[in-house]
C-alpha cells in the first residue's frame, strides 16, 4: 500500500507539490447509509490471487446489515459462476447472482440490437458463454460484429481475421475500454482497450465499448439490485472507468487507492470522485 501524501484534513505531506485543494474529505458515514452498493473487484477486492484487506469485512457487514451489493467488474475473462469460485477460494462466500461482468453487458446489449445474430469472437470462456446464452453463434466468415475482449487467445491470425471480417461489414465492439489492469505482484498486464486499438488503428474504425464507463452498464447493475440511483455508491479504483460511469450515472462515488490510480493523479481529471479511501477496509463498523 502505498503511502497518503494527503491526509484529506487539507494539509500536504513535505515534499508533494500537486495542488490537493479539490479533493473532499471522506464521509464514511454517508458512504454507509448507502443501502446498495455497485463494487469493482480487481483493484478493490483482490490483485490477481491476492484478497486485499477488507475485503472479506466488507462482505460481512453488507450482509449483516441487508445491503444489496453486486460485483460488477469491466473483465470479460470469467463467468459470475467462476468469479463466485474463486472468491470462495479466497475465503469469501458470495452467490453468483452477485456478480455481473462486461460480457454479460455485451451479449444483453447486442442482443437488444440484433437478436439471433453471429459474432467472430476474440476471448476467454466468459465472454463466448455469454455470447451463447444470449443466442448468438459464432461465424469466421461474415459476422455481424467482431467482438474483443481480455484473454490469452489474442494473436496475430486473430487480429488479421478481425480486420479483415470488419472490412467486410461487421461492427467492432470492445467489452471494456480499458488499457490496462493488475495482477498479483504489482504486474500491469494489457487490457481490452490496448487489445481492440490495433484493429481500429488497422480499419479506421472505431469500437464500440459497452463496459464502464458506459452508463449503459451502470443502468443494467441498478435494475439487477433493484434499487435507485440516489440510494447507491460505486466503489472502484479507476478515475477513467469506476468514477467516470459514477459520474456520468449520477451514483455517489467512492475512490480506493488500492489499485492503479495513485493519489497525485485525481487531479488531473475534470470530474471528482465525491470520496476518496485508502481500501475497503475503512467502510466497514
Amino acid at each position: 500500500m502505498q503511502e497518503r501524501p494527503f491526509d484529506f484534513n487539507g494539509a500536504l505531506q513535505t515534499g508533494v507539490k500537486e495542488d490537493y485543494s479539490l479533493y473532499m474529505k471522506p464521509d464514511i458515514d454517508q458512504i454507509r447509509s448507502k443501502q446498495a452498493f455497485i463494487i469493482d473487484m480487481d483493484g478493490v477486492i483482490y490483485h490477481g490471487n491476492q484478497l486485499l484487506k477488507g475485503a472479506l469485512e466488507l462482505v460481512e457487514w453488507m450482509e449483516a446489515n441487508n445491503k444489496a451489493f453486486l460485483f460488477l467488474t469491466n473483465s470479460s475473462e470469467r463467468s459470475p459462476l467462476e468469479l463466485s469460485q474463486k472468491l470462495s477460494r479466497l475465503g469469501i462466500n458470495v452467490d453468483p447472482e452477485h456478480f455481473y461482468t462486461s460480457a454479460l453487458a455485451t451479449a444483453g446489449f447486442l442482443a437488444s440490437q440484433r437478436p439471433g445474430g453471429s459474432v467472430y469472437a476474440i476471448g476467454e470462456p466468459g465472454l463466448i458463454q455469454a455470447l451463447y446464452d444470449a443466442g448468438f453463434t459464432m461465424n469466421n466468415v461474415n459476422p455481424d460484429y467482431v467482438v474483443v475482449g481480455e484473454g490469452r487467445g489474442y494473436s496475430l491470425e486473430a487480429l488479421e481475421r478481425a480486420v479483415k471480417l470488419i472490412e467486410g461489414g461487421a461492427r467492432l465492439i470492445g467489452t471494456n475500454p480499458d488499457l490496462s489492469g493488475p495482477i498479483e505482484g504489482g504486474i500491469i498486464v494489457p487490457a481490452c482497450g490496448a487489445l481492440v486499438a490495433p484493429i481500429e488503428l488497422a480499419t479506421g474504425k472505431k469500437a464500440y465499448f459497452v463496459g464502464k464507463p458506459n452508463p449503459l452498464m451502470m443502468r443494467h447493475g441498478l435494475r439487477r439490485l433493484n434499487v435507485k440511483r440516489e440510494e447507491t455508491a460505486i466503489i472502484g479504483d479507476r478515475m477513467d472507468t469506476d468514477i467516470q460511469a459514477g459520474v456520468e450515472s449520477e451514483i455517489e462515488t467512492v475512490l480506493v487507492l488500492s489499485g492503479v490510480t495513485r493519489l497525485e493523479e485525481v487531479n488531473r481529471y475534470p470530474y471528482q470522485p465525491r470520496h476518496i479511501l485508502e481500501g475497503v477496509f475503512e467502510i466497514p463498523v
